[in-house]
């Protein structure tokens, strides 16, 4: 059974940085996808950022430029730098990894981004 566990969640003034962690354990396969999600009460829940195993990166147009995702595949770890933090980053972060061609999915219970002023 694979378990997926984040960390790094909190609250933060605009401008600020944070950076979210997540690890995959347990009998884990090859995972292809890893990447984050974020939900919050006034959005549906959105791809933050993902990465294939290939290297190939995507980004929301909202973080481009202040948010860089990277990954350690030996460790099964994937990354989330989050700078220049805004009020609607506040979110609660996902993360989810995945093996190609609708294998295994695995999401993380998430944690929680709060931007204030």
């Amino acid at each position: 059974q694979v378990q997926v566990v984040e960390s790094g969640g909190g609250l933060v003034h605009p401008g600020g940085s944070l950076r979210l962690s997540c690890a995959a354990s347990g009998s884990t396969p090859v995972f292809d996808f890893m990447g984050w999600y974020r939900h919050s009460p006034e959005k549906e829940r959105e791809l933050v950022a993902g990465s294939s195993r290939a290297g190939n990166i995507d980004y929301a147009d909202s973080v481009k430029g202040r948010f860089s995702i990277s990954r350690d595949n030996a460790k099964n770890t994937v990354f989330l730098q989050m700078n220049d933090l805004k009020p609607e980053d506040t979110a609660i972060y996902y993360c989810n990894v995945r093996q190609l061609g609708g294998g295994l999915s695995v999401w993380g219970k998430g944690t929680l981004v709060t931007v204030f002023s």
